[in-house]
């Protein structure tokens, strides 16, 4: 047994290359059997807690949770003391005495961290406002399974295009270059990532022989790359301003012409709800390039390769970790 380490993910960068490695590998293993481990056989109870709609992050969590043999418990802000003012520290102490981990989609990150700071169990970024790193896990997954493993993921060159300043955004640039990808990220001005983030991401990069690039060019992001990824132009609880929020981003529509400066057999990914005739045409999303369904059922595996992990370095128990 190895000694026991207290770990959370509440940034893509929180894991180093080897252990996204780690970590993909084994929710590629968890796609070819299911129930390749159950660290939560009991079943122990792991805290999902959401404080914003969500469709592909209930589902894979709760259904992830029980398959791994635990108890998802499941809590909306609606139905929580959290949602009426309790502080997080509070939650935090009393569910640490009741589970073995929390996952938390909410707002800012300073949430989570605050979740962790008084957890003596794995706390999860499930998506806040600056970062979505379980959502990284799935399209890197994606990725290596259609491209001949993890190992092929360092040097692919992926493109990402719209809103260049939100969490998605943020996560494929520090998660990107922990895998030693060649990341682009491009998006209008006034609407591109927080100077720090890229910072953080370059230094990644320069360790793990990946690259980093911030464009306004939508066509220079895109240029022979491996995958392209968007996302909804506009972000929850935004879209009654839907048709002032989305006029600078027309020119990163991902359309056929777009996905033509690709590279011949280039993937797209869109990390979901999408609105055809927007951020992607119809012809793109619904089309043989498109791996955008293989994403959203990969978010599963990814997510239960993610708490095994962690799981297995909080007990030292290597077994959990291959």
């Amino acid at each position: 047994m190895a000694t026991p380490e207290l770990r959370h993910m509440l940034r893509d960068d929180d894991l180093n290359h080897e252990e996204q490695k780690q970590v993909l590998e084994l929710a590629i293993k968890f796609h070819k059997d299911r129930f390749y481990h159950q660290p939560f056989a009991g079943p122990q109870g792991i805290a999902v807690i959401f404080d914003k709609p969500s469709t592909r992050t209930r589902s894979s969590f709760s259904i992830g949770v029980a398959e791994l043999g635990g108890y998802p418990l499941v809590i909306d802000k609606s139905g929580s003391q959290l949602g009426r003012g309790e502080p997080v520290a509070d939650t935090a102490r009393v569910l640490d005495r009741m589970s073995y981990g929390v996952v938390w989609r909410t707002f800012g990150q300073d949430r989570v961290e605050e979740m962790a700071k008084y957890s003596t169990h794995p706390v999860v970024n499930a998506l806040t406002d600056e970062f979505h790193p379980c959502q990284i896990l799935a399209d890197f997954q994606t990725i290596a399974e259609h491209r001949g493993g993890v190992d092929n993921l360092k040097n692919q060159t992926i493109a990402y295009l719209g809103d260049a300043a939100n969490n998605m955004a943020n996560s494929y640039l520090l998660g990107g270059a922990v895998a030693g990808m060649n990341v682009r990220v491009a998006g209008p001005y006034g609407y591109l990532p927080d100077p720090q983030i890229v910072a953080d991401a370059e230094a990644i990069a320069a360790e793990n022989g990946g690259s980093i690039l911030v464009t306004t060019d939508p066509k220079e992001a895109v240029a022979d790359a491996d995958c392209v990824f968007t996302d909804t132009w506009v972000s929850m609880g935004e879209e009654a301003e839907y048709a002032i929020r989305s006029k600078p981003f027309w020119d990163y529509q991902v359309n056929a012409d777009l996905m033509a400066q690709a590279k011949d057999d280039a993937i797209f990914q869109h990390c979901l709800p999408a609105y055809r005739g927007k951020e992607v045409t119809a012809e793109v999303i619904d089309g043989p390039q498109s791996v955008v369904w293989d994403e959203a059922g990969n978010r599963l595996h990814a997510q239960k390769a993610l708490l095994t992990w962690l799981a297995g370095k909080a007990r030292g128990d290597e077994s959990l970790l291959v």
